[in-house]
């Protein structure tokens, strides 16, 4: 049970340092860290945690991240719905504590968006559906083969992790504007039960457009890049 735990754990403090960053320190007046903030958080949240209890579940934090190690052989079939719904329970437990803390703000009527993940008119800038799934399957799509990449046997040991946060940083500072940035369908799908309506019809997005940018990742890397 401990990989299922790291994974909990591990996607708790994604969702709750990510999406909490853009929730309470985005537009802080006059000190709020803004996009590149919040880029910067997500990214820190994945390094933080790799290293804490990525030696224990490999650190995926993510159902994308599942099937595309699965997709590259690197991971089993049979684990795929117990991690899947470890992060699941963690993403959901941070959305919980997000809205505890945010609810008990002076003056609070509404959570808004509570960070959630959208298109069209749920886009930060108005990008539609089919701009929103371009971004979030090449961005996953890359952001798998960075990890598959900077874990293989073949690439210098111990600096994984600073290249998987740095990725999901750079990631971040791409698409935040589009989507406000998914590629994690965990991450998705807890704010999205918070926020409610639209958010939560266009979930299925970001649940199509990232698993499919890591299997496809998984085949490429495991097709032209791994070891024979």
């Amino acid at each position: 049970m401990k990989k299922y735990f790291a994974e909990l754990f591990g996607t708790f403090w994604l969702v709750f340092g990510g999406c909490g960053s853009a929730i309470f320190a985005a537009g802080y007046p006059e000190l709020g860290i803004g996009f590149v903030g919040v880029s910067l958080a997500f990214g820190l949240t994945v390094l933080t945690m790799a290293y804490a209890v990525g030696h224990i579940s490999g650190g995926h934090f993510n159902p994308a991240v599942s099937f595309g190690l699965w997709a590259g052989g690197k991971f089993s079939a049979k684990e795929l719905i117990p991690y899947i719904v470890s992060q699941l329970v963690g993403a959901i437990l941070a959305a919980s504590a997000l809205y505890l803390i945010f609810s008990g703000k002076s003056g609070f009527e509404t959570i808004g968006s509570f960070a959630a993940n959208g298109y069209a008119e749920l886009s930060p800038d108005g990008y539609s559906m089919q701009s929103a799934f371009v971004a979030e399957f090449l961005l996953t799509m890359f952001f798998l083969l960075i990890i598959l990449g900077s874990t293989n046997e073949r690439a210098p040991k111990g600096f994984a992790p600073i290249a998987i946060g740095l990725g999901l940083t750079l990631i971040h500072l791409i698409s935040i504007p589009i989507t406000n940035t998914s590629v994690n369908p965990a991450r998705s799908m807890s704010q999205a039960i918070f926020a409610g309506g639209s958010y939560l019809t266009q979930s299925w997005l970001f649940w199509v457009a990232p698993i499919a940018g890591a299997i496809v990742a998984g085949l490429i890397y495991k097709v032209l890049f791994d070891k024979e």
